[in-house]
């Protein structure tokens, strides 16, 4: 599948703006950004459910928006996973499956494959409502898949889960769209669950995709300081760059990433590249106030305040000693992103 330049205007309101990505079959894609970003837009227009007003969309070597018009959401195999499931409530968790599928003496043959795919066929004959949050997901997931889609779009997929649920019904969905070897792109603005599900994550800010890449690229090598603070906690201080190393309150530190850059820079410095009490042979380090712990079971948030009156948020292991009210030396056991001022 592949979309290029996809924009789209509701009156004077810009919902998404030169979108542009390519997802070959067996992949899975995220795309991460706030509410309001123009993610579910994206998945909308790919469907078939809204026309573009620029761009083109091609699945499967065919190309769905052309002179002649937008091909029809039902021809353009293309499986979709609502938000609320939307599962007929009066049918049967079989019949919910076979609806988008064509009659036929194949048809019980292909719904009872998709079945024991999502590890329902026991549950064939019950009724939506006698299932647990995470089968209704599996079987909208069945549903999607049932007529051999060569993409399936998932409009925020794990929202109506608990937290403790998420996770398995996530990692369960990861395999079943790898066995079903169907592209697939999901939206969410939850980090972990693009990180925990995805090859690669789109990330769309100001209604764009500003990067793409695979979860470890995008985190560790943000295209800009946006994109930087919105994965997550980042510190940013000031510093002036040379090459591949910059100067700032914290020292000298590596820069990440192959390209060279000088002059006035914004560096983010993640919470948990950030070290306390390092050994002098590792690196530079500075004297730092401990004014802030918070205990969040499997690590705690230390809040630092530099020499300059600057703070910092450091994630530390429950073993490392740090009081509020102290001095201690802080260092940083990474590179860091660096970007001009």
């Amino acid at each position: 599948m592949r979309c290029v330049g996809l924009a789209k205007r509701f009156g004077t309101t810009v919902a998404v703006r030169d979108v542009s990505f390519e997802l070959p079959r067996g992949s899975l894609m995220a795309l991460l950004g706030p509410s309001g970003g123009g993610k579910t837009t994206v998945l909308r227009m790919i469907a078939g459910f809204e026309s573009p007003d620029a761009g083109s969309i091609e699945i499967d070597g065919r190309t769905m928006v052309n002179g002649r018009g937008p091909v029809p959401p039902e021809r353009r195999r293309v499986g979709m996973v609502f938000q609320d499931y939307a599962l007929f409530p009066h049918m049967s968790v079989r019949d919910n499956v076979a609806f988008g599928t064509r009659k036929g003496p194949e048809r019980d043959e292909r719904v009872g494959s998709v079945l024991r795919l999502v590890g329902l066929e026991a549950v064939g004959e019950r009724m939506p409502h006698q299932l647990s949050g995470g089968q209704q997901q599996r079987v909208a997931l069945a549903r999607a898949l049932a007529p051999a889609p060569a993409v399936v779009l998932l409009d925020e997929p794990f929202s109506n889960l608990d937290a403790a649920l998420r996770a398995r019904v996530r990692a369960e969905v990861r395999e079943i769209l790898r066995a079903a070897n169907t592209a697939a792109v999901f939206v969410t603005h939850d980090q972990d669950e693009a990180f925990g599900l995805a090859d690669q994550v789109g990330i769309i800010l100001d209604n764009t995709i500003t990067q793409i890449g695979t979860p470890e690229d995008v985190y560790l090598h943000p295209a800009s300081l946006d994109v930087a603070r919105f994965l997550g906690e980042a510190n940013v201080l000031d510093g002036e760059a040379s090459g591949h190393s910059v100067v700032c309150e914290l020292g000298t530190l590596a820069i990440g990433g192959e390209a060279a850059i000088h002059g006035p820079v914004k560096i983010a410095v993640r919470p948990e590249t950030l070290r306390l009490h390092p050994d002098p042979k590792d690196g530079p380090s500075v004297a730092a106030e401990v004014v802030g712990r918070e205990f969040h079971g499997i690590y705690k948030l230390v809040t630092l305040r530099l020499g300059s009156g600057t703070t910092l948020s450091a994630v530390m292991g429950l073993h490392i000693p740090a009081t509020v009210g102290e001095t201690v030396q802080v260092g940083v056991n990474s590179f860091v992103s660096a970007f001009p001022a």
